[in-house]
């Protein structure tokens, strides 16, 4: 009988290089992922007034406050600064932007203005003008922009509320801008949820207007 002898086989050892690649790729990878998430991560800056300052109640309690808490908890997507001012109109930012512009550097500017100005009786002329420059600032320096529609109560006269809430849609079509529909818009309706003035939400409305500020601006910042 002839016996069959079988060849022994021997495991090498794993060659230096591919030990190396594999350790690159993964290094690579790590690198990748994190260049992703800075890319993708956005710093947003609100420019108001009382609506999105927090008026008559703790910063930390104002709708800003509350999306910029939920995005650090969603592990710090993106960031929120809030330059907004009580009683500011669109002049008084207009001067404050260049500054503004200069320390933070955000990616995205929420323009929420006009309201003070529609108060107070301005010329729609006026505003459109001071909001027209705020946006011809921020493209010169790459930085998109976002415009928030803003409504006056109904007792200021048709046609001034018509010249002044046109105003809104107007600019951001004729800048390719995102127009947010008016946050404020059946909150101003609910007794419960709106100051003795009937002009300033309660903090009960901040969590509202932070979902729905989130729900228009958040796809914008991941595109």
């Amino acid at each position: 009988m002839v016996r069959l002898s079988w060849p022994r086989l021997t495991v090498l050892p794993r060659p230096l290089t591919t030990i190396m690649g594999v350790e690159f790729m993964t290094r690579f990878l790590f690198a990748l992922c994190c260049l992703v998430s800075s890319v993708q991560a956005q710093t947003l800056m609100v420019l108001g007034d009382s609506l999105s300052a927090g008026y008559q109640m703790p910063a930390e309690q104002s709708w800003p406050a509350l999306l910029n808490q939920k995005w650090q908890q969603q592990g710090g997507e993106h960031q929120l600064i809030n330059a907004s001012i009580s009683g500011e109109t669109t002049q008084g930012a207009l001067a404050r932007l260049p500054a503004l512009l200069k320390e933070h550097q955000p990616d995205w500017v929420l323009i929420e203005l006009g309201g003070n100005d529609g108060l107070r009786g301005f010329a729609p002329a006026i505003t459109r003008d001071n909001l027209a420059r705020m946006v011809a600032l921020t493209k010169e320096l790459q930085v998109k922009t976002v415009l928030t529609q803003i409504q006056l109560p109904r007792n200021y006269g048709a046609r001034y509320l018509r010249q002044f809430e046109q105003i809104f849609p107007e600019l951001a079509a004729a800048n390719a801008l995102p127009l947010m529909p008016f946050f404020m818009d059946d909150i101003a309706l609910r007794p419960e949820l709106m100051m003795n003035d009937g002009i300033h939400p309660t903090a009960a409305a901040q969590p509202l207007i932070r979902d729905r500020v989130a729900s228009f601006i958040e796809p914008l910042l991941t595109q």
